[in-house]
């Protein structure tokens, strides 16, 4: 009985230290719990408890301003107000979404696409929702704190734009940055919602004009809203871009091509600094500064006259007779050209084919071939000359490469060859296809900018420059490799052929040599250039079709510079479907005298330049064997010299329409346009300080036009 009452405490002193040591595991556990949510983790669960009461509110950069040559202003910020949603702030997010779309004019399924992109982003981070909202979506916000603390406003830099489309293309316009792009290795350290450039000088300079975003550190209570701030760290400007666009000149090749479809492009040759560039249509890029609507985009995208296209330097057409400076340049060089002398009975025949000219010349030499656009003597040079050498000189010009323009998506042009050819279309080149290739016609395709490049290089002697629009000492080091091209570089070219080529491009303008362009011809200014009268189809294709229509007309080229040699001012118009080049030899004229009469001002010369009207050239004497070699100009003051001309000039009235422009030169930036509280893009108001008379021209053809 002893031995059993003695196991039986045991029993019980085992049972008992069992229960101890499971106190004491429990009591440890505890312990260690506490010290690993009083110690180890503290700091974790203090940022955790500091999060519910402090809130990191982004403070945006604004983008720099963006300048013409003489720091007017051109593109400016304003301020906007957009909602961010703060996902951290609610424990039932879809409950509210009916609420949120209702109060911010939007439809549930917008608000959860936003919420989709965004789901691998850390949920601290606000989400952008909407931006550029209304007052009254401002109020909505505000007086729904206590039911909705996950909306927030911030007030952030938008980008103000002028209206009407003006200057789009040179300047581009900023967008939120697309998942296509996150996934660019350039766009590495981008996050969703960021605003970057899309298009022109936006894009090939975000990095400049894209400032550095700061935070403000906000005391919140239970609701979300913000009682108090406990410090910030301050947002950093983006840099201010300084264009070499001239403000007064971009205006007035604004209002020269007008409507009309097509490209302008002002260019200093002696540095390649581009002073103005118009592509139209154009787009507003102020729908683009907040987020455009999807109608619009598809509208844009499926127009056919492209207002998305930077047509200066993304389209790639035939450049019809403009084509025939670089003919020249390689007949004269290669000692074939200035022997030619080919009869035009309007028209010849090569392999088994009539080719045609518009008029009966006669006999040609080089001298009268360049101003008076004879096709027959350039068919003859091509075939004497072969697509091969011709290939060659209109690579040197710089044709079939890209310029290495600092605007994003420059594209190369087409130069044929037997090598193309075969390479492209595994085919043999014939020899009547070079015949096409001696006109700007066929397989030769090329952009405004390549031509405006090509032929102002040929009036500077052979010295071609790389246009830009940002001035070089502005750029990045690295810009050759940003934006790569054929870049500066110079060609041979005697000073007899530069001579003989020089004077011809001055005889065009010429009404008493019965010049293609005579019409443009301005009294006092050595205004020399090429027109181009490009076909957009076959005449065998046009025997099938409706040849009257619109969009069959032919492209109407010109490239102009002042003076002849060694320009200051070069211009290339190309008009879609403008018929004759001889119609935009009139358009560049009004920029050619938009830009003397702004040098004279600015030389203290008052004295302005009146454009005669339009008359009628004298139809001209057959040519002899040789032509007179005119006189060479006196270039110390190359913009008041008048162009010598081979016989004296017919005197011509003066132009009773000569009202100008519609608005005079010299714009100024002036306040923006609100419409509902938001700001929809400024507008130019014109200055009394730099206006100019600018001379309007009637639509006249010359005897060419070509």
């Amino acid at each position: 009985m002893a031995d059993l009452l003695q196991r039986d405490d045991k029993a019980t002193q085992w049972k008992l230290t069992a229960v101890q040591y499971v106190i004491v595991a429990i009591l440890l556990v505890l312990v260690a719990g506490l010290w690993r949510l009083q110690i180890i983790n503290s700091q974790n669960y203090r940022v955790l408890a500091e999060q519910n009461r402090v809130r990191k509110v982004p403070v945006l950069a604004p983008r720099g301003k963006i300048v013409d040559r003489e720091n007017r202003l051109v593109v400016d910020n304003y301020v906007s107000t957009s909602c961010f949603l703060l996902r951290e702030q609610t424990q039932n997010m879809d409950a509210d979404l009916p609420l949120i779309a209702g109060g911010l004019h939007m439809t549930v399924e917008q608000i959860q696409y936003e919420l989709r992109r965004f789901r691998g982003q850390p949920k601290y981070e606000p989400i952008p929702l909407k931006q550029d909202i209304t007052p009254d979506e401002v109020e909505f916000i505000e007086a729904h704190r206590n039911e909705l603390p996950e909306l927030e406003t911030v007030q952030e830099p938008r980008r103000l734009y002028p209206t009407n489309g003006f200057a789009a293309h040179l300047i581009g316009y900023v967008g939120e940055v697309s998942e296509e792009m996150l996934d660019n290795p350039k766009y590495e350290f981008y996050e969703p919602g960021d605003v970057v450039g899309k298009a022109g000088v936006e894009q090939s300079y975000d990095e400049i004009l894209r400032g550095k975003d700061g935070s403000r550190d906000v005391i919140v209570n239970s609701h979300g809203k913000e009682i108090g701030q406990l410090g910030s760290e301050p947002s950093e400007p983006g840099k201010t871009l300084r264009l070499t666009m001239d403000l007064d000149l971009q205006k007035a090749a604004e209002a020269a091509l007008g409507d009309r479809s097509g490209t302008m492009v002002a260019m200093d040759p002696r540095t390649g600094e581009i002073l103005a560039l118009v592509s139209h249509p154009a787009f507003d890029p102020n729908e683009f500064a907040v987020k455009i609507h999807r109608d619009e985009w598809n509208k844009l995208l499926n127009d056919p006259h492209k207002p998305l296209m930077d047509k200066a330097i993304q389209a790639q057409l035939a450049p019809g007779s403009t084509f025939k400076i670089i003919m020249s340049v390689a007949g004269l060089e290669e000692n074939v050209a200035q022997k030619m002398h080919v009869f035009c009975a309007g028209g010849a025949e090569f392999y088994g084919h009539l080719f045609k000219c518009d008029k009966r010349h006669g006999m040609v030499d080089i001298e009268h071939a360049i101003p008076w656009s004879c096709d027959t003597f350039y068919y003859t040079l091509a075939q004497r000359l072969g697509i091969d050498t011709i290939a060659k000189y209109a690579h040197e010009l710089g044709l079939g490469q890209k310029t290495g323009i600092d605007l994003p998506d420059e594209v190369s042009g087409t130069v044929p060859s037997e090598e193309w050819k075969l390479k492209t279309f595994h085919e043999k080149w014939y020899a009547g296809e070079t015949i096409s290739v001696g006109i700007g016609q066929g397989a030769v395709a090329a952009t405004p900018i390549q031509m405006l490049r090509a032929l102002s290089g040929v009036a500077s002697g052979g010295a071609l420059k790389r246009p830009h629009v940002v001035f070089s000492d502005e750029q990045p080091s690295n810009i050759a490799e940003l934006f790569p091209g054929s870049g500066d570089k110079n060609i041979p070219l005697s000073s007899d052929n530069w001579e003989i080529i020089t004077d011809g491009m001055a005889g065009a303008l010429d009404p008493s040599m019965g010049g293609t362009a005579g019409a443009s011809h301005l009294e006092g200014i050595d205004f020399a250039g090429k027109t181009g009268t490009a076909q957009v189809i076959s005449h065998e294709g046009a025997s099938h079709v409706n040849a009257k229509s619109h969009s069959l007309q032919p492209n109407s080229w010109f490239v102009g510079m002042v003076p002849r040699r060694n320009p200051e001012i070069a211009v290339v118009v190309l008009w879609e479907n403008g018929d004759w080049g001889s119609n935009s030899a009139k358009l560049a004229a009004q920029v050619i005298t938009a830009y003397v009469d702004k040098q004279r001002r600015l030389g203290n010369n008052i004295r302005e330049v009146v454009a005669p009207a339009p008359a009628a050239p004298a139809a001209p004497a057959a040519p002899q064997t040789t032509a007179a070699n005119p006189a060479k100009p006196n270039q110390s003051k190359p913009i008041q010299v008048k162009p010598v001309q081979a016989k004296p000039a017919p005197k011509a009235a003066a132009s009773k329409d000569t009202a100008g422009l519609e608005d005079s030169m010299g714009a100024v930036w002036s306040v923006a346009d609100v419409d509902d509280g938001r700001m929809h893009g400024g507008h130019f108001q014109l200055s009394d300080l730099t206006a100019t008379p600018s001379a309007s021209f009637k639509h006249h053809h010359p005897g060419g036009g070509r």
